[in-house]
C-alpha cells in the first residue's frame, strides 16, 4: 500500500506541474491548453505505448512452437498470478535483459533478450518473468508510460516558453497586473520544470520496481531466485550494455545503459544491492 499510496501522489504532483507549467507561461489560456495536451498524451500513451516500445527493442513476437520451454513458464506463472497470458517476443540482443508492456493484463506482452535465455538458470528465469507479470499485474507499464508521457510534455511546454520569450511574453501584457510576475514565472518554469518532471518521472519508476520485485518474489515464491537473477543481470549489463532508446530504459528489469554515476535522485531503478537485501529479507520472513 506504501508504494500505491507513493506512486498516487507523484503522479498528483506530476499532473499539477503540467497545469501549473501551462499557467506560467500562457495564463489561464495556457493552463487549458496543458490540460487538453494532458489528455491526449495520455489518450496516446494508454493505447500505443507497447507497440511502440517493441518495436524501439526490435523484439520479435514467438509463438509456441518456437519457445515451448518460455511459453509454458510464462502461462504457469501468469496462472498463478491470476492474469492471462501475455504475448511472448525475444529481442536479438546478447546481453540478458526483460521489460513487460501493454495497457492492460489483456493486452500485455513479456520480452526477454537472446541473452537472458542462455544465461540464467530456470529458477532464476522464473524469477524474472514473474517480476515482469508484476508490472502487468500492477499495472505500472500504463503508469510508467503516462509519467513518461506528462514529463515529456513539460519538456515541450518549456521550449514553447523559449519561443514565447521571442515573440513577446508568456499570455500577459505588461499593462495587465501580474506581467513582471508573468515572466518571471515564464522563466523559472522553462528551467526548473523539465527537471522537476523527470525527478517526479524517476521516483515513479524507482517505486514501481520495488513493488514488482515483493510482488514477482510473491507469484514465484523464491525470492533468493529473483535476487540471483538481478546480480547476474547487473554485472553482465554493466560490461556489455545494450544499444536502447534512452526513453526506454525504465522499463527494463535492470538498467540496460552503461552504468554511470548519477545522483540516486535521477537514475531510473533503484540500487541492486537494496533490491537484493529486500527479496532476501522477504525469504528470512517466509523462512
Amino acid at each position: 500500500m506504501g508504494n500505491v499510496f507513493k506512486t498516487t501522489i507523484l503522479l498528483a504532483a506530476l499532473t499539477a506541474l503540467f497545469l501549473v507549467a501551462g499557467e506560467a507561461i500562457g495564463g489561464r489560456q495556457g493552463m487549458i491548453f496543458a490540460l487538453f495536451l494532458a489528455v491526449v498524451f495520455n489518450f496516446s500513451a494508454y493505447w500505443f505505448s507497447d507497440s511502440l516500445a517493441l518495436s524501439m527493442s526490435g523484439a520479435r513476437q514467438v509463438a509456441e512452437a518456437e519457445a515451448p520451454g518460455l511459453h509454458a513458464l510464462v502461462a504457469r506463472l501468469a496462472q498463478k498470478a491470476g492474469l492471462p497470458k501475455p504475448r511472448v517476443y525475444i529481442i536479438p540482443s546478447p546481453t540478458p535483459n526483460a521489460f513487460a508492456t501493454g495497457r492492460n493484463p489483456s493486452h500485455a506482452a513479456v520480452a526477454v533478450t537472446e541473452g537472458l535465455l542462455q544465461l540464467l538458470d530456470e529458477a532464476e528465469l522464473e524469477g524474472v518473468l514473474a517480476h515482469e507479470l508484476a508490472h502487468i499485474k500492477n499495472r505500472d507499464i500504463l503508469i510508467s508510460s503516462i509519467a513518461a508521457v506528462m514529463a515529456g510534455a513539460i519538456s515541450y511546454l518549456a521550449s514553447m516558453a523559449q519561443w514565447a520569450l521571442l515573440f513577446g511574453g508568456f499570455g500577459q501584457s505588461d499593462e495587465e497586473e501580474g506581467g513582471g510576475g508573468s515572466l518571471l514565472a515564464g522563466l523559472v518554469t522553462m528551467i526548473l520544470a523539465p527537471i522537476a518532471a523527470m525527478l517526479i518521472q524517476m521516483a515513479i519508476s524507482r517505486s514501481r520496481e520495488f513493488a514488482a520485485d515483493a510482488t514477482g518474489a510473491a507469484i514465484c515464491g523464491r525470492p533468493q531466485a529473483l535476487a540471483s537473477a538481478l546480480r547476474r543481470l547487473e554485472a553482465y549489463n554493466a560490461r556489455m550494455p545494450m544499444q536502447v532508446n534512452p526513453a526506454t530504459a525504465q522499463m527494463y528489469i535492470v538498467n540496460p545503459l552503461r552504468n554511470v554515476d548519477f545522483a540516486s535522485l535521477f537514475a531510473t531503478h533503484p540500487p541492486i544491492e537494496e533490491r537484493v537485501r529486500r527479496l532476501l529479507a522477504m525469504r528470512g520472513a517466509a523462512g
